[in-house]
């Protein structure tokens, strides 16, 4: 009997040495995901990418708005921190001012991968050459312009000079147009960071200059806004034909955009936004894997110009 009884006890040992370690091997792992501004459709394609992944593989995933408010986003983190997520998965707003809290989070033992603009301190960096990808979106309208317009044309960029790393993009966009297209006039240059932003400049613009017919943004997100105020005017078919609205990200709202009846949204250029996500999430299922890296990975977005055409004949298909 005694002997019984001692190895029911040294059953139940084993039982309580091991049962902590089986809640280690079975605990959830957690992403914080810091969003400059849910208002723009690419960073909610760059999400959706994000939580696919993190439902394939069990992560929970908890996304913040930061609203472009820089002092938000940095507390954002330090509330990540606190939490104790796994992860952090973010688009700066201003990367200088993430990096010290970032290498709190990295004592902490919290991975960081940035997307978009770059954190300089992160364990693992998607970016893109900002400039690059403003010729990319310049080249689209001042395409348009050449072949639809003979060359001349006023036109309105809507960019997001209010980011300081993404100004050379709307100087890519302008000075691609600028060479590309010599007749052509750029009337305004404004910061939209979303579809109401970009349909209250357009408003504007098209007050003061109504013989605007070119109209680029930085992304998708102001020019939706654009789209949606260039139609509240009641062109007549003819000068709807004139029209080009353009702007880059491929977001999902800008392809449904191309698909509408006499649709004037006419270009964008596909980095890859839900891809992204997916390729975050990734990176962090390799680093819980295999180890983090000494020196951070750094991977470029492909940049890839869809026209409307490839839209409307199945030619470009959206990963979401």
């Amino acid at each position: 009997m005694k002997k019984l009884v001692s190895i029911l006890l040294a059953a139940l040992l084993i039982a309580a040495m091991l049962a902590p370690m089986a809640m280690a091997e079975t605990k959830q792992i957690t992403v914080g995901m810091s969003i400059p501004q849910m208002a723009n459709p690419y960073f909610v394609s760059v999400m959706n990418g994000v939580q696919k992944k993190c439902d394939e593989l069990g992560y929970k995933l908890i996304p913040v708005d930061a609203g472009y408010d820089v002092a938000k986003q940095v507390s954002d983190f330090e509330n990540f921190g606190n939490q104790g997520v796994d992860c952090v998965i973010a688009c700066p707003i201003d990367s200088n001012a993430l990096v010290p809290v970032v290498d709190k989070l990295k004592e902490k033992g919290i991975i960081v991968i940035s997307f978009a603009q770059i954190i300089e301190n992160a364990n693992a960096i998607f970016t893109l050459d900002e400039y690059t990808y403003g010729v990319s979106i310049g080249t689209n309208a001042a395409k348009w312009i050449n072949e639809k317009l003979d060359g001349k044309a006023e036109v309105l960029i809507i960019s997001q000079d209010n980011v300081e790393a993404v100004v050379a993009r709307g100087n890519g966009i302008q000075e691609t147009i600028e060479k590309l297209c010599p007749n052509a006039k750029i009337v305004a240059r404004q910061a939209g960071d979303n579809p109401t932003k970009g349909m209250e400049i357009t408003e504007n613009i098209m007050q003061q200059y109504p013989d605007v017919r070119v109209i680029t943004g930085n992304n998708d997100s102001g020019p939706l806004g654009a789209y949606e105020a260039i139609l509240g005017l009641g062109p007549s078919k003819e000068e709807l034909d004139k029209f080009y609205i353009g702007g880059g990200d491929a977001t999902p709202e800008a392809i449904a955009k191309m698909k509408e009846e006499n649709s004037i949204y006419r270009a964008t250029v596909d980095l890859g936004p839900f891809d992204t996500g997916v390729d975050c999430v990734t990176t962090l299922a390799d680093f819980l894997a295999n180890g983090i890296p000494e020196t951070a990975p750094v991977a470029y977005f492909r940049m890839i110009p869809v026209l409307q055409a490839d839209v409307l004949s199945g030619a470009f298909v959206p990963a979401a």
